[in-house]
């Protein structure tokens, strides 16, 4: 028994000290938050390969990430081996709509050979954004992977800050989301400013739309385009509240509201009420403010899609850009109904409204964003081919910073501090560590769209056509995306000047590969 005596305390001891370090340490907020039992966590996460292949579900059965989606993310992040050993796990041959993208023998890119090859690419938008209608404030963006919506509110500050010194890192953007610019998104990062249905950060004391105050905030932060939110794909046509008890000084400072009181987002603009006062409002705001106007949306309906586009044939008016949110999106709350069954998943919806742009010849002056899922490279490249220019990244970006994908945003009670408001758990996220993070996972991507569109023989994913993608019918057919989505020859591409022009860009920044030395016998 003397050894039992001598070792209870040597234990209580040992953990002791752990609990100290991991209370101390800044690389996990899990541990921060709960020391020791946190070790749990990644011991389970070290044995889930051994595990599920006898008791729990596979690497591709979890969702709405799976675990090989999420050990992507979490290695990309964190700069380890993100490749994958022995092949694929997926059953291809038998998954009806699996994307198939088709490399080229010979193209006019040529992959360099490194495996490192790309890591650091450059990687900007093939398109300058409010170029078309002549903005003041137009611009390229410098990266085709930029930072999706997430309010202040939605997210932790730490959460906020964190990507916004992240988007400074990679040299992208971040999209503010409707809550408001608040101090967290004021850390380096370029900024797309959103404007939601209760026009949180532009709004008087009654709550109205105030262009004043739009301006002031344009004025004070790197703001470098507005977007006017018209629904968001996980909840379409449906407003939001912050209760009372969650709104603390910070948020009620940022989104111009009363402290403490239920903040409440309608479900429609109060500025414009049709089609035709939209355009009228969009161009207000890029008169007032410079800059480029866009719209973000869901897809349901296409009478609204065919009336804009009616509508901006005239020249007089248009968005610059475009942002189709596609229904398998995330959200902090919404009900199951909304999350699971309204508004189109992404290719059908992003496709559809691609064409009816296209028929009017307006899809070469509209810059086309996506969002749904796309942070993951076979996704995006679907999308880019479709006629993406640009794609945004939300819970994947959420994973580079510590999400471990518990499902409890709407709880508060978020573990590793990501989407809270909690002060104890928002705590345990390091912003500057966290930052490198998201860095790291938008420069991987990134790195992976350019070795995809190198492989189709291109020198940009904005230059990968419908040709080189077929979607899988089931183990004997696979139909072109062309022939899935009903497009014409050259939609999805960038106009024949920005083509051009994208391709010179590149072909001067990124190095080629190349073969072995050629032997006599091929060179004579």
């Amino acid at each position: 028994m003397k050894w039992v005596n001598r070792a209870v305390p040597a234990v209580g001891a040992a953990l002791a000290a752990l609990a100290a370090r991991d209370l101390l340490q800044r690389d996990h907020a899990l541990l921060r938050n709960f020391p020791v039992l946190g070790h749990a966590r990644y011991l389970l996460e070290r044995v889930g390969p051994e595990l599920r292949q006898y008791i729990v579900a596979g690497n591709n059965e979890e969702r709405p990430f799976t675990r090989d989606q999420r050990r992507w993310v979490y290695a990309s992040a964190k700069k380890e081996n993100n490749y994958f050993g022995f092949g694929t796990d997926n059953d291809i041959e038998y998954t009806p709509g699996y994307a198939i993208i088709k490399h080229r023998t010979f193209g006019r890119a040529v992959p360099p050979s490194s495996p490192t090859a790309g890591h650091e690419v450059w990687l900007p938008c093939a398109k300058v954004l409010g170029a078309a209608r002549g903005r003041p404030g137009a611009f390229r963006p410098e990266s085709v992977v930029n930072i999706s919506a997430m309010s202040f509110g939605s997210l932790s500050g730490n959460a906020v800050a964190a990507l916004n010194e992240g988007a400074a890192l990679a040299g992208c953007l971040q999209n503010t989301g409707e809550g408001g610019l608040s101090p967290y998104h004021r850390r380096g990062g370029e900024l797309i400013f959103q404007i939601g249905t209760a026009y949180f950060g532009c709004r008087d004391d009654q709550g109205r739309f105030s262009l004043d105050r739009l301006k002031e905030q344009v004025a004070n932060a790197p703001v470098r385009a507005i977007e006017i939110k018209l629904t968001q794909g996980a909840k379409p046509s449906l407003g939001g509240l912050l209760p009372g008890p969650k709104v603390s000084a910070e948020i009620a400072a940022t989104r111009g509201v009363r402290e403490g009181q239920d903040c409440v987002s309608p479900s429609r603009h109060a500025e414009f009420s049709d089609t035709d006062s939209l355009l009228d409002w969009v161009e207000l705001l890029a008169a007032e403010t410079g800059l480029p106007v866009g719209i973000k949306s869901a897809v349901g309906d296409l009478g609204f899609w065919t009336e804009l586009a009616d509508l901006m044939r005239a020249g007089d008016r248009g968005v610059d850009f475009i942002t189709v949110d596609g229904g398998e999106g995330g959200t902090g709350a919404a009900p199951m109904i909304f999350t699971d069954s309204v508004s189109l998943p992404f290719q059908q919806g992003f496709s559809r409204v691609y064409r009816i742009f296209a028929e009017r010849e307006l899809h070469e002056r509209v810059v086309f964003v996506g969002g749904g899922k796309l942070g993951l490279p076979d996704n995006a490249i679907v999308a880019f081919a479709l006629g993406c220019d640009m794609v945004n990244v939300a819970r994947e970006a959420m994973l580079a910073i510590g999400c471990i994908q518990a499902q409890k945003c709407h709880t508060d009670t978020c573990p590793t501090g990501v989407a809270t408001q909690n002060p104890w758990l928002a705590r345990g996220l390091d912003p500057a560590r966290k930052a490198v993070r998201a860095a790291n996972y938008i420069g991987t991507l990134r790195r992976d769209l350019m070795k995809v569109a190198e492989a189709c023989g291109v020198e940009h994913p904005g230059l990968i056509s419908t040709d080189a993608v077929e979607i899988l019918d089931g183990r004997t057919r696979a139909t072109g995306l062309a022939d899935v989505y009903g497009y014409r020859p050259g939609w999805g591409l960038p106009s024949a000047p920005d083509r051009e022009t994208i391709i010179a860009l590149m072909t001067g920044t990124v190095p080629q590969g190349g073969s072995a030395t050629p032997s006599p016998d091929a060179t004579g």
